[in-house]
């Protein structure tokens, strides 16, 4: 027998020792682990719509409207919403007023509850609405009440009422 002598190129090598080794060319791989993390405070928001009355004459008879808070506050955060006496001069949490031109003013009242006898002010556990936050906004109803009363000179009459969440 003739003996031959065989010569493999470095790349043939390569190939082969793969092919019998194949977890010899793979590449090494480490791995680790990392914290993810978030804090969540109690929180809470607020907004409000606009209470209109509308246009009356003479105020012989309630006129009664409706509008809505909308609280957002963490999932099982205690709140309470409560609103101040407005910005006319002489308004109380009582005796809420409206402004017209000059001295002119018409007397109002918000309340907590439909039959309106729950007025809604702004004495943390006396006078507000508590609630406790699920995470989702949650709708208020407010109602509102302009009462029977000697009506002033025509025009328009307003407040800015300012709403109040605490938690």
């Amino acid at each position: 027998m003739i003996a031959r002598k065989l010569s493999f190129s470095p790349r043939v090598f390569v190939l082969m020792a793969a092919l019998v080794f194949p977890g010899w060319l793979s590449a090494a791989t480490k791995t680790t682990t990392f914290t993810v993390s978030l804090t969540l405070q109690a929180d809470c928001s607020i907004s409000a719509n606009t209470l209109n009355f509308g246009t009356q004459g003479v105020l012989a008879a309630n006129v009664d409207q409706t509008t809505t808070v909308s609280v957002t506050c963490s999932n099982t955060a205690a709140y309470n919403v409560g609103f101040d006496a407005g910005t006319a001069t002489g308004s109380t949490v009582a005796a809420r007023l409206l402004a017209g031109s000059g001295a002119a003013t018409v007397g109002f009242q918000l309340y907590s509850d439909s039959a309106r006898t729950q007025i809604w002010g702004n004495t943390v556990g006396t006078d507000t609405v508590s609630g406790t936050g699920s995470g989702t906004a949650q709708v208020l109803t407010v109602y509102g009440r302009v009462p029977s009363q000697t009506s002033p000179a025509a025009g328009a009459y307003s407040t800015t009422i300012t709403a109040t969440i605490t938690f």
